[in-house]
């Protein structure tokens, strides 16, 4: 079993979306996948319950005891899927305990870049604890094509130390719209950009762990 933990402390950062595409694109490529929405606010609880045939489990565990309780609603499944919360720094500890990867979501804002800083001192810590056991890594989300500012997030992002995703999901409207349904890009535009990079990031996440 591995656990990937979805965390930045700043709203907004695109979170939900890829803590349920990610584990929608593990699900269908194969694997037995558990989603925990660790966030009071239960987005992802939300988006689950819009679907009436949700092949996705989602569990909610909104205290800072994850790193414990996970061990009793996943034991036979392949990933783990945490949705973290935001501003709770309980929470986010909680969740660094119990993953094996950590993906800090950022948008390509200064204002974003620069909140994660809290998180990412969080996390070095328990990779320092864990003697290097512990994984991080940034993705760019919510990126707007063709803009420079995009571009000069991965030089930003390179000073805190962190890898960083090739794979970057970018602002589009069919976000929104599938997780009306409690679906995914996945599903509704299998064949579109969306899906691919969605995709693209699922894979780049799974080498992680050979």
């Amino acid at each position: 079993m591995k656990i990937i933990a979805v965390l930045n402390q700043k709203g907004g950062s695109g979170k939900t979306t890829i803590a349920t595409h990610l584990a929608r694109a593990l699900q269908l490529d194969g694997a037995d996948v558990l989603l925990i929405d660790s966030d009071p606010q239960g987005s992802a609880r939300d988006w689950s319950a819009a679907r009436e045939d949700q092949p996705l489990t989602v569990v909610g565990i909104d205290r800072p005891t994850i790193d414990r309780d996970i061990k009793n609603v996943a034991r036979k499944v392949d990933f783990v899927v945490i949705d973290g919360a935001p501003q709770a720094a309980d929470l986010a500890v909680s969740a660094i305990k119990a993953a094996d990867l950590v993906l800090i979501p950022v948008q390509p804002s200064p204002y974003d870049i620069w909140a994660t800083a809290d998180l990412v001192d969080l996390v070095k810590q328990r990779i320092e604890v864990t003697d290097g056991k512990l994984q991080a890594a940034f993705v760019v989300s919510r990126a707007i094509k063709g803009t420079r500012i995009g571009g000069e997030v991965t030089t930003a992002l390179a000073d805190y130390g962190l890898p960083i995703l090739e794979s970057r999901i970018t602002q589009r409207v069919s976000y929104p719209v599938t997780a009306v349904t409690g679906m995914t890009v996945l599903e509704m535009e299998s064949d579109g950009d969306a899906a691919a990079e969605v995709r693209q990031l699922a894979n780049e996440i799974k080498q992680k762990f050979n």
